[in-house]
């Protein structure tokens, strides 16, 4: 990565004394990140190059039933959660994995009852 980064920290909020790491990755400035497998209930802080807080989600609830991805938008300074089944629309985002490993979503089919889904990740680094 050359220029700034974000840094993405997401905790699940309910758990400890100030809550539990799910996952921190460091990616290209984006406003959209999804989320592999996210918990029931995340609070989301972004960072610009890991020091400078550009936005924050709290205690951001699911709202229906749980789905292998949450998408979170940045809009301004505030974070938005959506738990979503992906579509073409969501091809090509980046994808935080639980631990903090980021790559990008190419490919996403599901079957029409939700019981089964299939999908790709990229991952590509650099030193």
């Amino acid at each position: 990565m050359t220029g700034p980064v974000h840094v993405w920290s997401l905790r699940y909020p309910f758990a400890a004394a100030t809550g539990v790491e799910y996952a921190r990755g460091r990616l290209d400035p984006t406003t959209v990140l999804l989320a592999h497998a996210a918990p029931e209930a995340l609070t989301v802080e972004v960072y610009e190059n890991g020091s400078r807080l550009v936005a924050i989600g709290q205690d951001l609830v699911r709202k229906g039933e749980a789905t292998p991805i949450t998408k979170l938008t940045m809009d301004d300074e505030r974070i938005r959660r959506e738990d979503i089944w992906p579509g073409e629309d969501d091809l090509g985002l980046p994808v935080i994995l639980p631990g903090g490993e980021v790559g990008i979503l190419t490919a996403w089919s599901n079957a029409p009852d939700h019981t089964s889904w299939e999908w790709s990740v990229r991952f590509s680094n650099h030193i």
